[in-house]
């Protein structure tokens, strides 16, 4: 594909408007070769633009020339994620069911399925158009599925969940398993509350491999539209997840968490039960988060608290040991 072509697929502005180039594949800075298009979204990598085989490079309005052609956009990882697309394409399964597939006769399952060996639908599931099941999904009783639902391979969901459309589950996802719920008795041993309520996924939801959602206690568990979950996220009984979060790897909320709105819990973020976060919240990494957290704040550390405050004490404690032999300097000179 012609470099002119690319940058009228991406809706970016060519610099020089007469490059001219065969691109072939996308690949990472350091690796690509002539006939490859390359990205830079962050600035620690602005220097291997200088020494880039790449044949064009995908960059910010205001990045320097470097003497590559460069696709010139605002958003120059949206640029490079269509990139990927324009050039990468997603296995294709066949339409149909595997002789090896168990589906239950009550079980209603819209057109265009794909349905792998070892799949086992249980009754009365619910499942739209052009759903796509590979090898040893699971699906429990009394489940509703969307349309363009896919499943990679071992993913479970349990009875009455309920999923929206467009939702992808990558390997290993557990949908709707119990609530960690139990009350001691009078012996002091663990009695097993009951988790009768669901999980609910919105539509446009892609959660990664290995994260488990928890069905509620009573009530639901919510993933609200467009959320994305990475790898190894643990979802609460009774959590509501709003609009466009984002959870990164090993994040976990303890039950009736409730999330706004485009907030993002970096990776090994834990959150304590009952709490709120508030729309466009941002934790950083390793962020432990025991309170509730105003909407917009910035926060790190734990307890976690304001960014910039985490920040300063951190320069502060790197410098303990300096301050505490100061300090027993100064009472001796007092003690004499």
């Amino acid at each position: 594909m012609q470099l002119k072509q690319i940058a009228s697929h991406l809706k970016a502005r060519l610099d020089p408007p007469d490059a001219e180039a065969d691109i072939t594949a996308v690949a990472a800075i350091e690796s690509a070769c002539p006939g490859e298009i390359t990205f830079i979204a962050n600035p620690r990598y602005a220097a291997a633009a200088k020494t880039t085989r790449a044949s064009a490079i995908i960059v910010d309005e205001n990045f320097p020339a470097v003497g590559t052609p460069l696709l010139r956009t605002r958003n120059p990882q949206l640029a490079y994620a269509r990139a990927v697309g324009l050039f990468h394409r997603a296995p294709q399964y066949p339409e149909g069911v595997h002789p090896a597939a168990v589906i239950h006769p009550s079980a209603r399952i819209g057109k265009r399925a794909s349905i792998a060996a070892g799949v086992v639908i249980e009754a009365d599931v619910t499942i739209g158009e052009h759903c796509t099941l590979l090898p040893y999904v699971v699906i429990y009783r009394d489940v509703k599925i969307g349309n363009n639902f896919f499943a990679h391979s071992h993913v479970s969901i349990r009875e009455k969940s309920e999923i929206g459309n467009n939702v992808l589950l990558h390997n290993g996802v557990v949908i709707g398993s119990d609530g960690f719920g139990f009350a001691k008795d009078d012996d002091g041993r663990w009695l097993k509350i009951q988790q009768s309520g669901k999980v609910i996924i919105e539509d446009d939801v892609e959660i990664q491999a290995n994260s488990c959602i928890d069905r509620a206690s009573l009530g639901e568990t919510r993933i609200r539209r467009g959320t994305k979950i990475d790898n190894l996220v643990q979802v609460g009984h009774n959590c509501i997840i709003g609009e466009n979060s984002m959870l990164c790897a090993q994040v976990g909320l303890a039950g009736s968490t409730e999330l706004g709105r485009n907030v993002i819990l970096a990776g090994q973020v834990g959150v304590a039960g009952h709490c709120s976060i508030g729309d466009n919240a941002v934790a950083t990494a390793q962020s432990g988060i025991p309170n509730s957290v105003d909407a917009g704040k910035l926060v790190s550390g734990y307890p976690a608290i304001d960014n910039k405050q985490w920040l300063r004490s951190v320069a502060v404690f790197n410098r303990l040991p300096e301050l505490a032999r100061a300090i027993r300097k100064l009472a001796g000179e007092d003690a004499k």
